[in-house]
C-alpha cells in the first residue's frame, strides 16, 4: 500500500490523508524534536462525521468513534511533518476537548478512544499525558477536537536537519 503506516502486524492502522485546515493555520509544525499539531476535528473526506454535544445529540459511543478520527487525523499531521512514522519516539501529551452538556461527566472514557488508537498504532511509545476537558461549543459543531504533541527521532528523520536549521550545534555535534 503507498499509504502511510502507524504500527505494525494486526495493530496496524492507515493513516488518512491530513485534512485541509478550516481557518488561517497549518495542521503541524515541527520545533527541533517534535511536532506540534494543530486542533483535530472528527473529519473523514472532508466531512464531519457527527455534529452536536455529547450528552444531548450525540452518544458517549458516537463521541469515542469521532475521538478516534481525530486520533487518526493527527497521526496524519504528525505525518505531514516527517518522513516515516516509525521516527516517532514518543506521544507526548494529548489534549482532548469534548463539546458535552453541563450534566455529562464522561469526558475520560470519550478520551480513551484516542488513547487507545495511540497504543495500538505506536505500542509503548503511544502512552502519553491527556487532558480530557469538557467545553461549551467547538468549531463546525464538532463533539470532538484533540491537539496532539509527539516526540520524534530527528536524526532518524531526513527532514531532521533542514527543518531545523536553528539547531546548528546539533550538526556540529554529529561531525565530532
Amino acid at each position: 500500500s503507498d499509504k502511510p503506516v502507524a504500527g505494525r502486524g494486526a495493530t496496524a492502522t492507515i493513516v488518512p490523508t491530513v485534512p485541509a485546515p478550516v481557518a488561517a493555520y497549518v495542521p503541524a509544525v515541527r520545533t527541533g524534536s517534535y511536532v506540534y499539531t494543530s486542533g483535530q476535528l472528527p473529519l473523514r473526506d472532508g466531512q464531519l462525521l457527527l455534529t452536536g454535544k455529547v450528552g444531548g445529540e450525540v452518544s458517549s459511543e458516537e463521541a469515542v468513534e469521532c475521538a478516534r478520527q481525530c486520533a487518526l487525523n493527527a497521526i496524519a499531521a504528525v505525518k505531514s511533518q516527517v518522513d516515516d512514522l516509525d521516527t516517532v519516539v514518543r506521544v507526548v501529551k494529548a489534549t482532548v476537548f469534548i463539546a458535552s452538556t453541563p450534566d455529562f461527566t464522561g469526558q475520560p472514557a470519550v478520551a480513551n478512544g484516542a488513547s487507545e488508537l495511540f497504543g495500538a498504532a505506536f505500542g509503548d511509545a503511544g502512552q502519553h499525558a491527556r487532558s480530557a476537558v469538557g467545553v461549551a461549543s467547538l468549531p463546525r459543531a464538532a463533539p470532538v477536537e484533540i491537539e496532539l504533541v509527539v516526540e520524534v527521532d530527528w536524526a532518524r528523520d531526513v527532514r531532521g536537519p533542514e527543518r531545523d536549521p536553528g539547531r546548528w550545534w546539533r550538526r556540529l555535534r554529529c561531525r565530532w
